[in-house]
This record gives structure tokens, sequence and C-alpha cells, in this order.
């Protein structure tokens, strides 16, 4: 250990190109509530949660779409209560016409009990939805490299 002690992650902040548009996707889609927003000219912001506690913070600051051969956040994944958790997300996200990185649950890795889905919020980073378990039987879409690892 070192002499920090024990991190966990706290939240995570996402820069985005328009707070409007992000709100929509990680409030309306992902079901996070709003708990503090600032609308000043040129420095939006807001700050979601669910239950109180804080998840993600989305700052209006990008000019362009996610690049992922850029160094930085490279996936945010959050974990839901069961498979059929994760199922019904794909369900709405595919109502909504969002973009998946592969079709349907894969599995992490050949043989993995956990898997999920993987997919893009609007400015196109990239986002998962997993289980620990239920994935068993699900392909995996790289036998020889994790799933949520190369694009």
């Amino acid at each position: 250990m070192s002499a920090i002690g024990t991190l966990r992650t706290g939240h995570v902040g996402i820069n985005v190109t328009d707070l409007g548009r992000a709100l929509g996707f990680y409030g309306e889609v992902l079901g996070f509530a709003v708990l503090a927003e600032g609308k000043e000219d040129g420095r939006r912001f807001a700050f979601l949660g669910q239950g109180g506690a804080l998840t993600v913070a989305l700052w209006e600051q990008a000019e362009g779409a996610y690049d992922q051969d850029r160094a930085g956040l490279h996936h945010l994944a959050f974990e839901a209560e069961s498979m059929d958790r994760v199922r019904a997300a794909e369900a709405a996200l595919k109502e909504r016409g969002v973009t998946f990185a592969y079709e349907g649950v894969v599995a992490h890795g050949e043989g993995a009990p956990s898997g999920g889905i993987f997919f893009h919020d609007p400015d196109g980073t990239r986002l998962e939805i997993y289980a620990p378990q239920g994935a068993e039987g699900a392909e995996a879409p790289t036998p020889d490299a994790p799933t949520c690892g190369f694009f």
C-alpha cells in the first residue's frame, strides 16, 4: 500500500461539446439526476449522480468529438445490478438510436462470466454498462485481448 492509503474512484469528469445534449443523454437515457448545474456564460457544467452521490461531472469545454487516438479517458464503465439490467439498458439505448461498439452483450474475455454492452455518448466517448455475472456463453469480440481494451 502506498503512503496515500487506499483510493477509490469518486467521480469522472467528461468534457462535452453541448451541455444540453449531454444532459439529455446522461440524464434521460442513462438515468442520472442533476445534482448541481452552472450556467454562467462560457462556463457551463453539471454534476450528475444517483441517490445523491456524484458520479459524472460534465464540462462544456470541448470543441470537437472524442478522439480515441489521444491520451486520456479510454472508456467509462458503469456496473449494473444484473445482466437483466444490462439487457434493459441495451434495449433503451437502441430505442434512442445510440451507436454501439459491438452488437449485443459481449463477454469481457473468452469464457468470462462478466460482460456488457459498449456504446458511445453524443460526443463519441466510449461507455460500458456491465454486470459481473451472467455473460457466460456470450462471445468475446477479440479472443486474445480484453473486450474493453483496443478499439
